[in-house]
Order: C-alpha cells, then structure tokens, then sequence
C-alpha cells in the first residue's frame, strides 16, 4: 500500500505542479474536472450511485472551478444554485451540502492562483502536503494516544502535532526560498492551516463512517479517491483565499 501510495503520488504531484505554474485557463480546468470526479465520490458515498442530483452537483462544481479565478461571485452563485438544485432532486441535505462542500474551496482555490498569486498557493500545498506526512510519519512511529477514536481510529495526537510542525517547517522554507520576509505571524499561520487540514480530514472520515464507506473511491491507486487525497486542502483553501481577500494580495504583500 505505501509503495502504491508514493507511486501515485509520484505521477500525480508533477500533473499537480505544472497546472499550478501554467495559471489559467489550465489550472482552473484541472480544479474543475476535479471538481466534478469529487461530485461524483460524493454522491457515491451518500448514495452509493451517481443520481441525477450528483450530476447537477457536478456540473455546478465544474463550471465553479472554470469561473472561479475570474469572477469567484459569479462562482459561487454557479454553486448556490447547484446546492438548490440538487437539494430539490434529492430531498437530501448531505447530497446539497456537497454543493458546497466542494464548490466554495474549488472557488477558493481558483481565486487564490488568479490573486494571490502562485507563490501562495504553492506555499498552501506544501503546507497541507507537509501536514499530511508529517502526521503520517509521527503517527506510526510515535503513536500514543487517538485523537478521535470514534472517527478515524488510527490519527494520533502525536499525528497532530507532527503534522503542524511539519507544516510550520515547510511553510517557513518556502518563503525563505521566495525571499519572502518572514514574519512569526506567517508561522502561526502556518500552524493554523495545519490544523485546519487534519479538522478536514477528520469531518471527511466522519462522512464515509455514518454512510459506512471505507473510500470515497478507488480511482487513485493507494489513496482511494480524489476526496480521499484532498480533503485537508479543501478545508484549508477557503482560509486562505479570505487572507488573500483581506490582504488585497498574496504572501508578497503579508507584512
């Protein structure tokens, strides 16, 4: 499983990278047919089928992901509406909340690359991929106590704090490697991302337990499915696109 897990992540993380450096159009393609293939895990897992409400719910995501660097309000009405729609087809709250779920960081993320520039949403992904290894590694070598037993039995509190200081660590790299000056509150910020990434794979676990499903797919060898791998990010990207929001700006103008 770790040899699959470090192969896909191998093909995946250069497919990642090089979206991230074209910018748009290209990176906004990339999140929206993202996009849609989380949908569709979605659905999978309230429903264990792809309905006619995770269809709409892929289409609104997917035409998020295309606007989202261009016009995010336009976006997120996109989402909104898609949220509706599908609530009125499904009659089920989870299968709408997915609308969202996945819409507002796809927005987000797009958002940040088009303002924030790419050297913030580099410095988003090398935190959140830093969290996860870091608490990956402190995990299974340290161990202890669990962090929510109930949820995902196997994430640690050694896991936690390995993965935030980790995330601390590579963000600190990162803009030391931009020349970007370093402030402590960009650590602290560091560090709230981190956390903020594990809450998301928390909530993501707590999904698929009460629909009792162990993956939200198998279409990455090795980690399951695309909600499977991003879920951290897709409780971090919104975070930062408010930074960006407030800030007017990217890391560039954080001081």
């Amino acid at each position: 499983m770790l040899r699959q897990r470090i192969l896909s992540a191998l093909v995946m993380a250069p497919l990642a990278l090089g979206a991230v450096w074209a910018g748009s159009p290209v990176f906004n393609a990339l999140v929206a047919c993202a996009a849609a293939v989380m949908a569709w895990e979605w659905d999978r897992i309230c429903r264990g089928r792809f309905s006619n409400s995770g269809k709409i719910a892929a289409c609104a995501v997917f035409a998020a992901g295309l606007l989202g660097g261009y016009a995010p309000v336009a976006a997120l009405g996109v989402v909104w509406c898609g949220m509706l729609a599908a609530a009125a087809f499904s009659r089920s709250g989870w299968l709408a909340m997915g609308a969202l779920y996945i819409g507002v960081p796809v927005v987000a993320l797009s958002w940040v690359r088009e303002a924030g520039g790419l050297t913030t949403l580099l410095w988003l992904l090398a935190i959140v991929w830093a969290t996860d290894i870091g608490a990956y590694a402190a995990g299974r070598t340290i161990g202890g106590p669990k962090l929510a037993p109930r949820i995902s039995p196997n994430k640690t509190w050694a896991g936690l704090i390995g993965g935030v200081t980790a995330a601390v660590l590579v963000g600190d790299l990162v803009l030391w490697i931009t020349d970007i000056p370093h402030v402590g509150v960009l650590s602290l910020f560091s560090a709230v991302l981190a956390a903020v990434s594990q809450i998301g794979d928390l909530f993501e676990s707590s999904v698929k337990r009460r629909f009792q499903v162990k993956d939200s797919s198998n279409i990455i060898p090795g980690h399951g499915g695309v909600l499977d791998r991003v879920d951290g990010l897709i409780a971090a990207a919104p975070l930062v696109a408010l930074a960006v929001l407030a800030m007017d700006g990217g890391l560039e103008v954080w001081r």
